[in-house]
């Protein structure tokens, strides 16, 4: 047996072990007091998502969900600059080029875990305190309580890198007021603070230094229904100052962006465009020529038809789509130019909208039988 001071300090040493495996995991997932806390880890990568994180996540979220001493879930990040970059766009492009099943894992996974996170019984808070992009907005939008800061930046710049904006940006992009989804979707533009409330992105906003007490009271809340932390979350909201007198950032575009995003098609749009003619409209135009052409196609027709999907045939349409990416040319030469070498000069394959057929697209949303996903 252990003497007495050599088992404290194996006690000592396993502690140390644990509390530094701890710090090091890429997500935390804790219990206290009535709350499940989900924290992002990889303050380095700006909490990008990846498959290891997904696995984690999801079988506790359904956990807590069972759980009948959870009354919450609350998901943030760590490091102070972001909630989520989004996904781990480098490991997919380096498996889809081999072939590898990360590509079509990944995928799977990350929209089952959205899924969840669209129906979860339980009320869920995302804290979206920084960098809020892609699947950081798979990981919060479907939940029910969205806080912005005055640090949140918000975007789906997919068509960028030859992809759509996916996690179910075919289900909420074009349910926000008039035409703003489809204008975010195509063009990537970037929401900060709170407009990310305005474009009802977010459903509350809160400074930022105020997020620790905001879940400290969340925490000690006595089993809360989802009215009384909607009521938690609005007294803190209506303290909130910062930028209120501000306009919306789109405001005085958004008669324009009703009106030209509101084509059928993408030459529709770009000839709406041209016509418009103003500073706002030829801004538009230059964003819509460096995207891909593909891409832009693609996600017109993924917010056109998912305005009248639920999330999860979204979720389903949106999977063989990520599949057509993989097969394709524009995603793997996007990230290239965008992440890799960075030359910001992608080569897109066709390099026009006028080059990209109805079959092709068509293409893209047809089903994958067996390797369809099953929600």
């Amino acid at each position: 047996r252990l003497k007495p001071f050599n088992r404290l300090q194996v006690i000592l040493q396993h502690l140390k072990m644990s509390k530094q495996t701890d710090s090091t995991a890429e997500v935390l997932l804790e219990k206290r007091g009535g709350a499940g806390i989900i924290t992002l880890n990889r303050p380095k990568a700006l909490n990008a998502l990846n498959l290891s994180m997904i696995q984690q996540i999801y079988p506790q979220i359904k956990t807590w969900e069972q759980d009948p001493e959870t009354f919450v879930i609350i998901i943030k990040g760590t490091g102070g600059k972001a909630f989520c970059a989004g996904g781990d766009i480098r490991a997919i492009t380096d498996a889809g080029k081999v072939g590898g099943r990360l590509a079509q894992d990944f995928f799977r996974e990350e929209y089952i875990l959205n899924y969840a996170i669209g129906t979860c019984k339980k009320p869920y808070v995302a804290l979206i305190d920084g960098i809020t992009m892609g699947g950081g907005v798979g990981l919060s939008v479907h939940g029910h309580f969205r806080v912005a800061t005055e640090k949140t930046l918000f975007a789906m710049p997919e068509t960028a890198i030859g992809l759509f904006p996916d996690v179910g940006g075919g289900y909420f992009l074009p349910r926000l007021s008039g035409k703003v989804g489809y204008y975010l979707a195509l063009t990537g533009f970037r929401l900060k603070g709170r407009d990310v409330l305005k474009a009802g992105i977010a459903t509350h906003f809160v400074e930022s230094e105020k997020l620790p007490a905001l879940e400290k009271d969340l925490i000690a809340l006595k089993s809360p229904s989802t009215e009384n932390i909607a009521d938690l979350l609005n007294s803190y909201h209506v303290k909130s100052k910062v930028d209120q007198e501000k306009e919306f950032v789109l405001g005085e575009h958004m008669d324009k962006i009703n009106s030209l995003f509101s084509a059928n098609s993408m030459e529709e749009i770009v000839k709406k465009l041209k016509e418009d003619g103003s500073p706002f409209a030829i801004k538009q135009l230059e964003t819509i020529n460096k995207m891909s052409p593909t891409s832009l196609k693609m996600t017109l027709r993924q917010l056109r038809e998912g305005a009248s999907m639920s999330l999860q045939d979204v979720l389903t349409m949106e999977y063989r789509l990520s599949q057509a990416c993989m097969r394709g040319h524009d995603f793997y030469e996007g990230v290239r130019a965008v992440l890799i070498d960075k030359d910001q000069s992608p080569r897109w394959k066709p390099a026009a909208l006028e080059e990209v057929s109805d079959e092709f697209v068509d293409d893209c949303f047809k089903p994958l039988g067996n390797n369809d996903l099953k929600l």
